[in-house]
């Protein structure tokens, strides 16, 4: 049996056409809206939920392509666009009654919060990102022998039947090298949640390799426009993020500053998947960014 969130309900939720998504709900009080990231699904924020649902409506999604929810295919370089993800989520709180509410992305999850935040100010009130820089930001500094750290990027970057061919062939070997090496506590990761996401993610790999390839493409040109034109994230921001701008030469918080007026950058000290590893440091810090006043 798929683990679940203790005291949350599991529902479908439309949010485009042809597209719905799972979704685990729980509390009660203003809404807060958790992504996941790669290679996980929404039960990476099985601790954070359960302590933020005490006084919060906690909705924690599958995004498209993962997990429980829809897959649809990649017909036009778009349905997997942060842009286009954004959107569901938008969408997906706006269905469960929510106009406005705060927003935490981990990894691939932050990479659409960064989008929704962009894109819908007037729908965002606070936003966390985990350990992930923004796109165009991540091209950026990927470079040299560093960039060895990032080669999923780069092979799921390439055009379509290659990479889906080459992970669908070792699935499981793939997807655990990710949760083997970014994690400093393999304890944090159960066997039965562990199980949850390589089943999870051996189900999804041509979804999961078009978000990623979204993400080389038309993902770093929305970033780019938006740079252009000066757009930047008007509601409160944190970024709790590993020590690794320093290990690859460039400066996080700059980079993210570069984003963000009101900006709270935290160092942690545990592995990637933080929500898991260090969930009390991660609750303070949404509890944190929450009780800044959001931008008018």
């Amino acid at each position: 049996m798929t683990p679940q969130i203790p005291g949350f309900d599991t529902r479908r939720v439309a949010v485009a056409e042809r597209v719905s998504l799972n979704v685990a709900v729980g509390g009660d009080g203003s809404p807060v809206v958790l992504l996941h990231g790669f290679p996980q699904t929404h039960l990476m924020w099985r601790h954070v939920a359960a302590d933020l649902a005490a006084d919060h409506t906690v909705i924690c999604p599958d995004l498209r392509g993962y997990g429980g929810s829809d897959k649809p295919g990649d017909v036009d370089g778009r349905t997997y666009a942060k842009r286009t993800m954004a959107a569901d989520i938008v969408a997906l709180a706006g269905a469960l009654g929510f106009e406005r509410f705060a927003l935490a992305g981990h990894d691939r999850g932050a990479l659409v919060a960064f989008r929704a935040g962009l894109d819908h100010p007037d729908r965002v009130t606070h936003l966390a990102a985990l350990d992930v820089l923004p796109t165009l930001d991540s091209w950026e500094v990927m470079r040299g022998r560093a960039a060895a750290v990032g080669f999923h990027l780069f092979l799921m970057a390439q055009p379509e039947g290659l990479p889906e061919t080459m992970i669908g062939a070792a699935a499981d070997a793939f997807f655990g090298h990710f949760l083997d090496l970014w994690a400093s506590d393999a304890e944090a990761i159960p066997q039965d949640v562990r199980a949850a996401y390589l089943k999870a993610s051996r189900e999804a790999v041509p979804s999961i390799v078009a978000d990623y390839r979204a993400t080389a493409t038309v993902d770093v040109e929305d970033d780019e426009a938006d740079l252009r034109a000066g757009r930047r994230l008007r509601m409160p921001v944190t970024v709790l993020q590993q020590d690794w701008g320093a290990a690859l030469g460039f400066d996080a918080a700059a980079r993210w500053r570069a984003w963000a007026d009101d900006l709270d950058h935290r160092t942690v000290s545990c592995g990637h998947f933080m929500a898991e590893e260090a969930p009390e440091e991660v609750v303070k810090a949404i509890r944190d960014l929450l009780a800044r006043r959001p931008a008018a």
